[in-house]
């Protein structure tokens, strides 16, 4: 906890930094607790009605001057003159803050609908794929087409991380996953949409050939035999097979063949190094390299998302096509949705929605006590530009009270919002 002192109203001073007795709704500003930027918002304090403040001396800019003697007399006096809150035009400007929070929660289970009904679908293609394939393959081509004109389409794009309450649907997370975020890339690129949907239905069904690999071996802890791992990598040559059965294009098939071939000549199963793997393929490598170090099997060994990007670019930067892992980084951003980080302020949040315009500048669901977790802070650090990100946090490193109350996702997957207006597109 932060030492705190107590100040009267006549001693606010722009620069400190102050935290106010008042319930989240019974004051206009975003936070309970920030640092005073104008005259402005000490005309505001001083109309809520309250004889004294806290005030943070490590987090101020200046130091409170000495009190009067009437002070405290005049303070209490101005409280039972201060005009009634909810006339104040900064809580009317607080109240629309709300209605826009509700609009935005709103959006968000418009968007979980989508995607759990996107992975029942991707259910429903791979339990039809052999017994019905032109079906199947019908159908995969329609949500693929669907998503790519979704995508490529949008003027602002809003990546959503997604809740754990979205039905059965886990197994088929991590393909829905590869292929939104190879699609984010594919619009970052400007990939023509016939290149997008042969892209996207190439990271759809980019794991086919596991089908052909012992459970015993998909479903191992420990680490692998030579010959088991030798089996494993097959995956990606029976995928080839599989495609060419199924009579998908070949460029599909060798999306599938090549997502695990690495840039610098370290992946499987043909050892491709640089521009001899196929620039689709390259793109699902990233996509499908990250997502594993999100959701690897074993949940325990499961990076944040901000630990996956960092390792990526710092430690295996040479595993990937270098300009499409910048295009990917700039997407999700610094911070991409799901990281829990500490801010500015000292208050705890988590990255719920990236605006690939603006990837440093996310939306934030925020741990404040006083407020009921279902109606939770929502932050637009568009709008709160003196709010910043100090460092991204480990889940261990949060209470379990602040984790419970952020919630975040026992796994990490993605959607992405077209439907809102550009001018609405960066939420609150």
């Amino acid at each position: 906890m932060l030492d705190d002192a107590t100040i009267t109203m006549k001693q606010l001073r722009v620069g400190l930094y102050i935290e106010l007795d008042l319930k989240w709704f019974e004051h206009p500003f975003t936070f309970s607790r920030f640092k005073i930027k104008s005259e402005e918002q000490i005309s505001t304090i001083r109309g809520l009605g309250l004889a004294t403040v806290r005030y943070h001396p490590d987090l101020s800019d200046v130091a409170p001057p000495p009190p009067e003697g009437a002070d405290r007399d005049e303070a209490a006096a101005g409280a039972a003159e201060a005009p009634p809150p909810d006339v104040s035009p900064a809580l009317l400007a607080k109240r629309a803050m709300m209605e826009r929070l509700k609009r935005h929660r709103e959006d968000t289970a418009r968007i979980e609908g989508a995607f759990a009904s996107t992975a029942r679908t991707i259910r429903e293609i791979e339990k039809n794929l052999f017994s019905r394939p032109e079906d199947a393959t019908r159908q995969a081509t329609a949500l693929v087409t669907h998503i790519t004109d979704a995508i490529l389409c949008a003027p602002e794009l809003a990546i959503h991380v997604m809740g754990d309450s979205l039905g059965n649907e886990e197994l088929y997370f991590h393909s829905l996953n590869v292929t939104m975020l190879s699609m984010m890339i594919a619009r970052e690129v400007q990939l023509p949409a016939e290149l997008a949907n042969v892209l996207g239905l190439g990271a759809l069904f980019h794991d086919i050939g596991r089908k052909n690999i012992p459970d015993k071996i998909l479903t191992k802890i420990d680490p692998y035999s030579q010959s088991e791992q030798n089996l494993y990598e097959m995956h990606a040559q029976y995928g080839m097979d599989i495609a060419q059965r199924l009579r998908l294009p070949a460029a599909i098939g060798a999306i599938i063949r090549d997502h695990h071939e690495l840039f610098d000549g370290g992946g499987y199963p043909g050892r491709l190094k640089g521009e001899a793997i196929g620039v689709l393929a390259r793109i699902v490598a990233i996509a499908n390299y990250y997502d594993e170090l999100c959701n690897p099997l074993v949940a325990a060994q499961a990076l944040t998302p901000h630990e996956s990007l960092s390792m990526m670019f710092a430690k295996h930067r040479a595993k990937f096509d270098p300009k499409l892992l910048q295009m990917f980084i700039r997407c999700l951003g610094v911070y991409p949705p799901g990281t829990i980080v500490q801010l500015s302020n000292g208050m705890t949040g988590m990255v719920t929605t990236v605006n690939t315009a603006l990837p440093m500048k996310p939306m934030l669901v925020i741990h404040d006590a006083s407020v009921p977790r279902n109606e939770a802070i929502m932050v637009d650090m568009e709008r709160d530009t003196d709010l910043q990100i100090v460092k991204a946090l480990r889940p261990g490193q949060v209470p379990p009270e602040v984790l419970a109350y952020l919630s975040p996702r026992k796994r990490v997957s993605y959607y992405f919002d077209t439907g809102a207006k550009p001018s609405e597109s960066s939420g609150v």
